[in-house]
């Protein structure tokens, strides 16, 4: 079977495989490049990289609504359960096999503070391994040179990086980020949502291709396959 994304704008995405459906950082409600809504979305799962409200965003509303299980770190998912939801807790480095494939918690240099005002613990990215497909989502970081432990351990199908700048790595250092991580496509996100983020998606793209690396800008809607191994 193949593994389906889609891109809802900013740092939202739908993955579909393994039987499943997740939502990665479901930010809809205030999102100006939103393409669905909160109340219509489904998910049986919720990865949340961090807890600040670009981010963090619907998750509780939305894993209300469907029952869906939240993947983030400890203390995000003690703070879901304690609203209530299922959660499973995960920290930098760890994994877990879930019936649909494995996710692993990769450092991410940023913040996280939750809706209540209490901290968020640590950002992160995740690296999901789904029908065969790695899949990695740098959340919200700036540059580290650890993405290249991250490259060489397997090879990566598809990299989800920011390129915004002032709240997180722009074209430059994404740019470095590929050359250390050696993607096999490259998809920006975490662009384009506010003044302070706006970039441009298709500069980028030209600059990830001259370096023989695919690259893909998805406007908020558009699906991408991945065919499984």
């Amino acid at each position: 079977m193949a593994v389906e994304l889609t891109f809802h704008g900013h740092a939202s995405f739908t993955l579909r495989g393994g039987g499943a459906t997740l939502l990665l950082d479901p930010f809809f409600t205030d999102n100006p490049l939103a393409d669905v809504s909160a109340d219509s979305v489904e998910a049986d799962y919720i990865l949340v990289s961090h807890g600040h409200g670009d981010h963090f965003g619907d998750t509780v509303a939305i894993a209300r609504r469907t029952g869906a299980t939240v993947i983030s770190n400890f203390e995000i998912a003690t703070y879901c359960e304690n609203q209530g939801l299922k959660a499973h807790a995960l920290h930098l480095g760890g994994g877990w096999e879930f019936p649909f494939g494995r996710v692993k918690l990769t450092i991410a240099h940023h913040g996280s503070t939750l809706p209540d005002g209490s901290p968020g613990g640590n950002p992160a990215g995740f690296l999901l391994e789904i029908e065969g497909k790695r899949i990695y989502f740098a959340g919200d970081t700036g540059l580290f040179y650890d993405m290249k432990l991250i490259g060489e351990e397997k090879p990566i199908d598809v990299a989800l990086l920011p390129i915004g700048d002032n709240f997180t790595m722009g074209p430059d250092d994404a740019l470095r980020a590929v050359g250390l991580l050696s993607p096999r496509l490259v998809i920006p996100m975490h662009y384009g949502t506010w003044p302070l983020v706006e970039q441009d998606p298709h500069a980028f793209a030209k600059r990830v291709e001259e370096m023989e690396v695919r690259c893909s800008v998805l406007p908020p809607g558009r699906k991408l396959t991945l065919q499984a191994a």
